[in-house]
């Protein structure tokens, strides 16, 4: 009996050391008209304009109603993981989310902080003879707005 016993303790033992807990690092569910903005505080209300950090070590979500408050929050709050947080913005045709350092993005569109950059999976999905801008650019802009 005691034998018996022993092998399931073994069998349960390793069954839970097995199940490993996996960080998620995708977006997380936004509540839409209840989130505020962790910049602004603002609600996030707008589902093509809208973006989420999150920290690289504990996978904790912080939301922005704007790409331009995500920027400005690293820049006031002197985030010192900011280099390494995953942002993800909603495309701005699609309203899907994408990684922000990888979009593309326009410069011309009504955004909720009034920024202006539009988030696009797809260069394409740019208007043609809009500007087309990447991440870094849209940062320096943001800053340089933010003075």
């Amino acid at each position: 009996m005691m034998k018996k016993f022993s092998l399931i303790f073994c069998f349960l033992s390793l069954f839970f050391l097995g199940c490993e807990n996996k960080t998620n690092f995708e977006a997380k569910k936004v509540h839409w008209d209840r989130d505020m903005c962790e910049r602004c505080k603002m609600v996030l209300s707008d589902r093509k304009f809208s973006a989420q950090v999150i920290h690289p070590q504990n996978a904790k979500k912080y939301p922005f109603d704007d790409i331009g408050c995500v920027i400005l929050w690293f820049k006031e709050d002197k985030i010192s993981w900011s280099d390494t947080a995953i942002i993800w913005v909603n495309d701005a045709k699609s309203g899907e989310w994408i990684d922000a350092r990888k979009a593309f993005y326009s410069v011309e569109n009504i955004t909720p902080m009034a920024y202006g950059f539009g988030a696009h999976l797809k260069k394409e999905d740019i208007q043609i003879g809009q500007e087309v801008i990447d991440f870094e650019e849209v940062t320096k802009r943001v800053i340089k707005i933010g003075k």
